[in-house]
């Protein structure tokens, strides 16, 4: 007879997915996000995650006229509804871009804000990996963020969130190094672009990022035209628990942190691992 009491349980964070369909109009924009939170406060959600470009989107392309600073009305409404419902939020949006010698003044950056639950703007991450690929050249109207900039990784009811963005899913350092900031979800907000094989790909490689980082991978595509929508939640064996198709949706899930040790313990993949990740310059 074990008379050892069983160990504690953590509780499970619980995460709102707004696959929404942003647009040119801002004002619209903040209308859905203002909508997005309250179904996440709703149903008591930890955090909110939106897609990349949830401020501002135009499938032909985005850049410096739809940029809003970070003391804009968009990071602003961000700010003021986690304040008011203490759901703390993940979003992209577009910011202008740093002064840099030689770059061209109309550029702007993809970035994505964590703000926390009292309303606090805890970080940004810039964009790293910029969609030059697939007859697109988003370096034409965006700048990169720097590739050593320390990893943006949000604690939210002790859970570790790390965020890259879109194309970024394309390189497995980037998920690397957010699990070596010791991230325990991969938060990926995209607005993935239509094309052939494009859903497949999504898919697949949020499940291999999963998978090699024993990590759990939530990726929240934007809906609309020219995207595919199909936000998923991937659980760190690879098991896709959630998976969304190309229509603006709100959905919500429970993270468990227990199952994540769990299989980390049976897959100790990244404690057998001999590489680093390093920035290249």
């Amino acid at each position: 007879m074990n008379d050892r009491p069983a160990p504690p349980t953590r509780p499970a964070v619980r995460v709102t997915i707004a696959q929404v369909a942003a647009s040119d109009d801002h004002g619209a924009n903040r209308t859905a996000v203002a909508d997005a939170f309250e179904a996440a406060h709703r149903v008591r959600a930890d955090l909110l995650v939106l897609p990349e470009y949830a401020s501002g989107f135009d499938p032909r392309g985005v850049g410096r006229e739809h940029a809003e600073p970070l003391g804009g009305p968009f990071v602003g409404l961000l700010r003021e509804r986690a304040a008011r419902t203490g759901v703390a939020v993940l979003a992209g949006t577009t910011i202008p871009a740093d002064a840099e010698p030689g770059a061209a003044d109309d550029r702007a950056v993809n970035a994505v804000v964590a703000v926390d639950g009292t309303g606090t703007l805890v970080g940004t991450y810039r964009k790293v990996h910029l969609y030059d690929a697939f007859g697109t050249r988003e370096s034409d109207r965006l700048q990169a963020g720097p590739p050593d900039a320390p990893p943006l990784v949000l604690t939210v009811a002790g859970v570790r969130f790390g965020v890259i963005t879109c194309y970024d899913l394309r390189f497995p350092e980037s998920a690397r190094r957010l699990v070596d900031a010791e991230a325990q979800v991969i938060v990926v907000p995209a607005a993935w672009a239509d094309g052939e094989l494009k859903a497949m790909h999504w898919r697949a490689l949020a499940v291999a990022r999963a998978i090699e980082n024993t990590a759990v991978v939530l990726g929240v595509g934007m809906a609309g035209k020219g995207v595919i929508g199909r936000s998923l939640v991937v659980g760190p064996d690879g098991v896709v628990g959630l998976e969304m198709d190309e229509r603006p949706a709100i959905r919500t899930v429970d993270l468990d942190p227990d199952d994540l040790d769990a299989v980390r313990a049976a897959n100790p993949s990244l404690v057998n691992r001999r590489y680093t990740v390093a920035p290249r310059s």
